[in-house]
């Protein structure tokens, strides 16, 4: 699995790696406009109806920047906290024509998988019909050795839920669908996108249009 370039908590960050022929190079995410933040937090719901339809690929780059996406590109810090900006959690998009890990950095999809996943992304029927779940995967290694175990499993919990509510919000101004889930089977979810055995998946979440 191809890691994304994260910035240290002195600010700087290694170049990304150019796309590669599979990789899929986002529009630049529209940073202003939206619902007020008031509204969207009324409107903000779990829902389980899902259209198949694709979302653009404009507004599939505006979730991933609202998401995790970069805000300061000074520091390359992200529109979520993060513990000394260890940026411990990625996000993966599976679509119908494969997974892709999201390259904050880059603005691009890297591709993992050429396969539709989206059958292994969840137990519910709506799953592997919805065009865009989201997984979100820990790597424990950026963080010290020293950073003890429970802690890990904090940050990555706090990280994840961060982005989660990011999701709902954007989806919430756009008027998507969008849930929230742990049930998944995480080992053979982890075992198709090709993720090393130190890696975690938290939480998924499916996004779509509604029908």
């Amino acid at each position: 699995m191809p890691t994304t370039p994260t910035a240290t908590a002195a600010g700087t960050a290694s170049a990304p790696a150019p796309a590669g022929p599979d990789d899929v190079v986002l529009p630049p995410p529209r940073q202003e406009g939206g619902k007020p933040l008031l509204q969207a937090l009324r409107e903000r719901k779990s829902e389980r109806e899902f259209s198949p339809e694709p979302l653009p690929l404009q507004q599939l780059s505006d979730l991933l920047w609202a998401a995790a996406g970069i805000s300061r590109p000074e520091s390359g810090k992200r529109t979520i906290p993060s513990a000394k900006n260890w940026q411990m959690v990625e996000v993966v998009a599976i679509l119908p024509d494969g997974a892709y890990l999201y390259d904050a950095k880059a603005n691009l999809l890297r591709n993992l998988a050429k396969d539709d996943l989206r059958p292994l992304a969840g137990k519910q029927g709506f799953v592997a019909s919805a065009p865009l779940t989201l997984v979100y995967v820990s790597d424990p290694l950026k963080l010290p050795i020293e950073v003890p175990e429970e802690d890990r499993t904090l940050y990555a919990a706090v990280e994840t839920g961060c982005i989660t509510q990011n999701v709902y919000l954007f989806c919430a101004s756009e008027g998507l669908a969008t849930v929230v889930r742990a049930s998944v089977d995480r080992p053979v979810l982890a075992m198709a996108l090709h993720l090393p055995l130190t890696h975690r998946i938290t939480l998924v979440q499916t996004v779509g249009k509604r029908p």
